[in-house]
C-alpha cells in the first residue's frame, strides 16, 4: 500500500493549491462576515476541475480518483471551511449519486449543466426534522405516482447548497408500508412549481456556505427523475454518505493545517519575557502534537481513498478517516487559540473562525458517535 502521490496528483495539488491560495484564502474573512457565498471560486474552480470530480469526463467533469478529490478538499479546506462545505456538498452529495445511479438520459440533461462552474451547483436532501441519523425510520417526505409524474410532499432542513443549486435530490418515501426498500431518490430542480427553498440558517460557523430548509407542496417531477431503482434510496444514500466522509475528514485536515499554519506564525512574531514564544517548550509541544495528528488524519483520509479507488470497502476506512480528522481539527483549532491567548478570542485572527467552522464537521456526514457505531461493529464483527 503506497500513499505516495503520483506525478499527476503532484501536479494537481500545485494547482488547486495555487487557486485556491489566491481565490478562496484571501476572501475567507470576508465571506464568514457577510455570510455570502464566493461564487468567484466556482466559475474559476470550474475551469481547472473543482466542480466536476465526481463527474465522468463524457457529462463535462474532470472525474478525478478518490485521492485528489480528496487532496483538493484539503486544500479548500486550508482556504476557506465556508467554501469548502459547499464545493463538498456539490461534489460528494449533489452529483455523485447521480453519476453513480442516474439514467443515461437524466445524467445527459443534468450533469453538463453543473460540471463546469458556469451555472448553480447541486445538493442532497436527507435531514428532516424527525430523520438525522435515523434515516430509514424517519423519513416523511413522501412521493406517489400520478401519471407520468411524481408528486413530492414534505419538507426538509440543513440542505448545504439548496439556494445555489440547479437542482436537490431529494430522499423521499415511496412505500408507505416502510422498511428497508420504502425510500427513493428524486431529482427536484429548483424551480419546481412548489418548492421553497427557506432562509439561509444562522450558524456558528461555514456563515458563507448556505444551508436552508426546504418544503415540497405538491412539487411535481417526471417519473424519469427517479435516480437509481425505486426502493433503493436508503442504499444509495448511506453509500453516498461513505464516500462523503472521506471528503468530510480531507476537508477537517485542511482546516486543522491552516490553523497550525497560523500558529506558526504567531508564535514566530510573538515575544514574552524577553523573547519569542516559539522559544518556549510548552508552545513546541503543542505544534508537535499538532503536526503529528494532522499527519495520522492526512494519512488515513489517503488510505480510505486509496482502498475506494481499488473497488475495496472502505466503509469503516471512512469513518475510522472522519471521526479521527474531525475531532483532530477540534483539538488542533483549540490548541491553535490557547498559542495566541486573548488575540485568539478576536475576530482579527483566523483561529477563531477555523475553530467556528471547525465544529460542525464532528456532527454533519454521521455524527463522532454513528462512526463509532460503524466501526464497533466492524470490529466485533471481525472477531
Amino acid at each position: 500500500m503506497n500513499f505516495d502521490l503520483n506525478d499527476e496528483q503532484k501536479a494537481w495539488k500545485k494547482s488547486v493549491h495555487d487557486f485556491v491560495g489566491k481565490v478562496i484564502k484571501p476572501k475567507a474573512r470576508e465571506v464568514d462576515e457577510n455570510e455570502e457565498f464566493n461564487w468567484e471560486s466556482v466559475r474559476k474552480g470550474g475551469p481547472i476541475g473543482l466542480t466536476g470530480m465526481s463527474i465522468p469526463e463524457e457529462y463535462g467533469g474532470s472525474n478525478v480518483d478518490s485521492i485528489s478529490s480528496a487532496i483538493a478538499m484539503e486544500e479548500l479546506g486550508w482556504g476557506c471551511g465556508s467554501t469548502a462545505l459547499a464545493f463538498a456538498a456539490h461534489n460528494g452529495l449533489g452529483t455523485a449519486p447521480l453519476t453513480l445511479y442516474g439514467s443515461e438520459n437524466l445524467k445527459k440533461k443534468w450533469l453538463p449543466r453543473v460540471a463546469d462552474g458556469k451555472s448553480k451547483l447541486a445538493a442532497l436532501a436527507l435531514t428532516e426534522p424527525g430523520a438525522g441519523s435515523d434515516l430509514q425510520g424517519g423519513v416523511i417526505t413522501k412521493a406517489h405516482k400520478d401519471g407520468n409524474e411524481w408528486v413530492i410532499n414534505g419538507a426538509k432542513m440543513w440542505c448545504t447548497n439548496a439556494s445555489i443549486a440547479e437542482y436537490i435530490i431529494t430522499l423521499v418515501r415511496t412505500d408507505l408500508k416502510g422498511g428497508s426498500k420504502s425510500l427513493s431518490m428524486i431529482l427536484v430542480p429548483t424551480d419546481s412549481k412548489g418548492l421553497k427553498i427557506g432562509s439561509h440558517e444562522k450558524k456558528m460557523g461555514l456563515r458563507g456556505s448556505p444551508t436552508s430548509g426546504v418544503t415540497y407542496d405538491n412539487v411535481r417531477v417526471p417519473l424519469e427523475n427517479l435516480v437509481g431503482p425505486e426502493g433503493r434510496g436508503l442504499h444509495q444514500a448511506l453509500a453516498t454518505l461513505d464516500a462523503g466522509r472521506i471528503s468530510i475528514g480531507a476537508l477537517s485536515t485542511g482546516l486543522a493545517q491552516a490553523a497550525m499554519e497560523a500558529a506558526i506564525d504567531y508564535v514566530r512574531e510573538r515575544k514574552a519575557f524577553g523573547r519569542s514564544i516559539a522559544e518556549f517548550q510548552a508552545i513546541q509541544f503543542k505544534l508537535a502534537d499538532m503536526a503529528a495528528e494532522i499527519e495520522i488524519a492526512r494519512t488515513m483520509v489517503h488510505k480510505a481513498a486509496w482502498a475506494k479507488d481499488q473497488g475495496r470497502p472502505f466503509n469503516k476506512e471512512a469513518a475510522i478517516a472522519k471521526l479521527f480528522a474531525t475531532e483532530m481539527a477540534e483539538r488542533a483549532c483549540y490548541e491553535a487559540i490557547q498559542i495566541h491567548g486573548g488575540n485568539g478570542y478576536s475576530r482579527e485572527y483566523p483561529v477563531e473562525r477555523i475553530y467556528r467552522d471547525a465544529r460542525l464537521m464532528t456532527i454533519g456526514e454521521g455524527t463522532s458517535e454513528i462512526q463509532r457505531l460503524v466501526i464497533a461493529r466492524h470490529v466485533l464483527a471481525s472477531e
